[in-house]
């Protein structure tokens, strides 16, 4: 119970998050790297998500990987996103717990949407996301990064 409390509260703040990341948007900065991913997602009610990609940050690439929870959608799919990255001055600041925005969805080999994610360390990812699958999906979920 304690854990399902804890998710939800951090999803909450995922929600309130969405006017700030649109607000964000207009002051992000100089790009400081790119980014690409690959995950498959299921959603009923809550979500999931895992898969990987590629941070190129100073002119070299480095591996990722991508997993997540969360609520809001529905249906399953396979996503491509590809953006920018703001506000990553040291690449260790690149992994971690991030706040994920989404809108988006998915019918056969057509869909798109974008998405917003944004650490505690203030590093935002920017993307935009391509599906396959059927699924439609409006919510916010927590998104962990990690090196491969």
């Amino acid at each position: 119970m304690g854990f399902l409390r804890a998710t939800l509260t951090f999803l909450a703040a995922a929600f309130l998050s969405a006017s700030a990341a649109s607000a964000q948007q207009r002051n992000l900065g100089p790009e400081t790297g790119k980014v690409s991913i690959r995950q498959l997602q299921v959603a009923f009610i809550g979500s999931g998500a895992i898969g990987g990609g590629t941070l190129t940050y100073r002119g070299r690439s480095y591996g990722i990987t991508v997993g997540g929870l969360g609520i809001g959608g529905i249906g399953a799919s396979r996503l491509t996103a590809t953006g920018s990255v703001y506000g990553l001055t040291r690449r260790e600041d690149f992994t971690g717990a991030y706040v994920q925005i989404r809108e988006g969805w998915a019918i056969g080999d057509h869909g798109r949407g974008r998405l917003w994610l944004r650490n505690p360390s203030g590093v935002i990812l920017r993307l935009a996301a391509r599906r396959q699958g059927l699924q439609l999906s409006l919510g916010a979920d927590g998104v962990l990064i990690g090196w491969k």
